[in-house]
């Protein structure tokens, strides 16, 4: 049965990384979501990449859902501005709590936490443990370095070439949001494009 694409998580670095490019892109990934109606589902955090896409989001004003433990919410990492905070105890409840709201999970730069992140929900969608597609955006080729490794793995017997070729891999937010459209059997309407 056809459904909409009403929100995506997207997971992304609480720091800036040194490519001043990638705080641009994280921001215009927000508005670009809000602006095609898209809810942001993301870890309530308020610096880095984190803080550049929840704040575009909530600039063309998107609806914005935080999930962020409270060890990180008393080290004030967080922000209290979103549509919605949800304060969790644990890491896994945290990741649990994004699965449950989100659509799809989109991965934007980033580092360990990122990378722990996405891999976690793609391994849920390969063994059956949640449906919603998962993608990379490749932003200036940041993910081209590991989506080639991972070809390693199928090559030495890890993973099936049907689990890679079941990741969205784009370079910019249209294509991803129709591939993760495209693989959740969902649509997004005349909201695929910015609205003018």
């Amino acid at each position: 049965m056809e459904h909409t694409l009403r929100r995506v998580a997207v997971f992304c670095g609480s720091a800036n990384g040194t490519d001043p490019k990638l705080a641009e892109h994280a921001y215009a990934v927000g508005r670009g979501l809000a602006e095609r109606g898209i809810g942001l589902v993301y870890g309530a955090g308020g610096f880095g990449l984190m803080g550049k896409v929840s704040q575009g989001a909530l600039d063309a004003g998107g609806k914005v859902i935080g999930v962020i433990p409270r060890s990180m919410v008393e080290r004030e990492w967080g922000r209290h501005d979103l549509t919605e905070l949800h304060v969790v105890e644990t890491m896994h409840e945290r990741k649990a709590l994004m699965a449950e709201f989100a659509d799809a999970f989109l991965c934007l730069p980033g580092g360990l936490g990122t990378l722990e992140e996405i891999v976690e929900v793609w391994s849920w969608r390969q063994i059956g443990f949640n449906e919603d597609p998962v993608g990379f955006l490749d932003l200036d080729g940041f993910w081209t370095p590991l989506l080639s490794a991972l070809d390693g793995l199928v090559d030495a017997g890890f993973v099936r070439r049907e689990v890679i070729d079941d990741l969205v891999v784009a370079d910019n937010l249209d294509d991803a949001l129709a591939g993760l459209a495209d693989r959740a059997g969902a649509t997004l309407g005349d909201k695929l494009r910015p609205q003018a």
